[in-house]
């Protein structure tokens, strides 16, 4: 019988049919300038917030019942926007920020490339790399995956929870939550700013039904690409 993450076992044929929709934040200067975030506070552009109120019209109509967001402003502020449609108040943790990621942090994509190519590509072929001297991904979803499912547990049958959070700590969580292997969660594709990836309850734990939705395809800008 598989496991999930939190202990529960899976396979008992039973399913509430929840819903966890993982709703990255808008856009910052950082991720215009392809400039490495990780648990830097980093605000939201103009267009950032045009997104966030965008998306939050479209997320409002699936009639969430609980929003969970981390602390740090730019998914604080997307969150805000939910918020003002649905009556619903965020539960922000730090738990939900991303990936601390030391000495990257702050340095554009060339850069990091330029100083720290190999450990660069060695993340990239899906190996365990301290970023910048910073967490690993498996940490980030240690930390992540577990308040998901327990603010998820509190839903009602058949209840939507909206987390909004950061791009690497979502594709981290998602990779926990439907058992993927570590090695392969680099698989699961950026998301652009302000899209979303849902997941639903089957008999057999979680899986993904949408990935990156939300708008047309668009490049991805930020820490994950």
């Amino acid at each position: 019988m598989a496991v999930s993450p939190a202990g529960e076992a899976f396979g008992s044929g039973k399913s509430r049919g929840r819903r966890v929709i993982l709703w990255r934040h808008g856009q910052t200067a950082w991720n215009v300038e392809r400039r490495f975030q990780g648990s830097t506070d980093v605000e939201l552009t103009g267009t950032g917030v045009a997104q966030a109120r965008r998306a939050a019209r479209l997320l409002a109509g699936l009639k969430p019942d609980a929003i969970i967001a981390s602390d740090l402003k730019r998914a604080a502020d997307t969150a805000a926007e939910l918020t003002a449609l649905t009556g619903l108040q965020p539960v922000h943790d730090e738990a939900l920020r991303e990936t601390y990621a030391g000495v990257w942090q702050g340095l554009t994509h060339d850069e990091i490339i330029a100083r720290y190519g190999d450990e660069y590509t060695a993340w990239k072929r899906g190996e365990p790399v301290r970023r910048g001297g910073g967490e690993l991904e498996t940490e980030v979803a240690d930390r992540a995956a577990p308040v998901v499912l327990r603010h998820a547990d509190k839903l009602p049958d058949d209840g939507t929870l909206v987390v909004v959070s950061h791009g690497g700590t979502i594709r981290t969580t998602i990779g926990r939550l439907i058992g993927l292997d570590p090695r392969s969660w680099e698989s699961l594709g950026g998301l652009t700013n302000c899209c979303w990836s849902v997941l639903g309850e089957g008999a057999l734990g979680w899986r993904l039904l949408e990935h990156n939705a939300g708008t047309l395809p668009e490049p991805v800008l930020g820490d994950d690409d």
